[in-house]
């Protein structure tokens, strides 16, 4: 019997949280079944991008918040 492999249960794999038994049985179903490795493939370029994006603010952000409180400190004297 073929296993049907659902969205969640790839991107399991893409996370590396799929127990050992359904990991093999996705690798072996790769190598068989293209469209399920382009499947795959799309979510480890789409998580690749995630990781890539830049975390936290902005230079311009920051700069704004230190000078308001920079302002703030001033009215306080």
């Amino acid at each position: 019997m073929i296993k049907i492999f659902t969205q969640n249960e790839l991107l399991q794999y893409v996370y590396n949280e799929l127990d050992e038994n359904l990991k093999a049985q996705l690798e072996a179903a790769l190598l068989r079944d293209h469209q399920l490795a382009e499947a795959c493939a799309e979510l480890l370029i789409a998580k690749a991008t995630l990781e890539a994006v830049e975390k936290g603010p902005g230079k311009k952000t920051v700069n704004a918040i230190l000078n308001y409180s920079r302002n703030l400190s001033l009215q306080l004297e």
